[in-house]
């Protein structure tokens, strides 16, 4: 077992920061948030209702973004990007896809398949995907790995933004982020 009695609640326009030794369940916490792995026990409730897994509903409401950059590859930055924000049930122009790329420093390397990209890079693809898919909880999971201190920059530009237009954000991390401290609870595993 990976923890248990843990209870916790996030408020919108907060962030929860989950932290804690390898292997304590930071991850595996976020998947049951996320409806992606069943829980042992206990009831998980999102606007106060109790939800299962799988949920679809809690689904069209959450954005997961997993510690791996899940991308294919043989496609460029681009068709990796339209991909991931397709199987949320978007469908952004290319001019949104565009601009959510060159947000993320990317505009010259769209073209690139994602094997030439460094592991930042690939990274950045998964920031221009939170620009361009709205949802009211965003789970994050080792969501500073790989990146430069322009990409931190970035990431915590986005959080803020997420936060101040009432969303939620519970991540999971070993780096710090530079959040303001008024808008952050945190959850220490282990």
């Amino acid at each position: 077992m990976l923890f248990a009695g843990l209870g916790f609640s996030v408020a919108a326009g907060k962030a929860l920061v989950i932290t804690g030794p390898n292997g304590t369940g930071k991850t595996t916490l976020l998947r049951i948030l996320a409806g992606l792995t069943l829980p042992a026990g206990g009831t998980i409730r999102w606007r106060g209702e109790a939800v299962v897994p799988y949920a679809a509903g809690l689904r069209e409401e959450t954005l997961y973004a997993g510690h791996f950059a899940a991308l294919k590859d043989e496609l460029t930055a681009e068709e990796n990007l339209r991909s991931l924000v397709s199987l949320s049930g978007a469908e952004p122009s290319d001019a949104d896809l565009r601009a959510a790329l060159a947000a993320a420093a990317l505009a010259e390397k769209r073209l690139l398949p994602a094997r030439v990209l460094s592991q930042g890079q690939r990274r950045r693809i998964g920031l221009a995907r939170l620009a361009l898919l709205a949802r009211p909880l965003w789970l994050l999971d080792e969501p500073a790995t790989a990146l430069d201190t322009t990409g931190l920059g970035l990431l915590a530009e986005l959080i803020a933004r997420q936060l101040d237009s009432g969303g939620a954000v519970i991540a999971a991390t070993h780096q710090p982020l530079d959040l303001p401290t008024d808008a952050v609870d945190r959850l220490v595993m282990g």
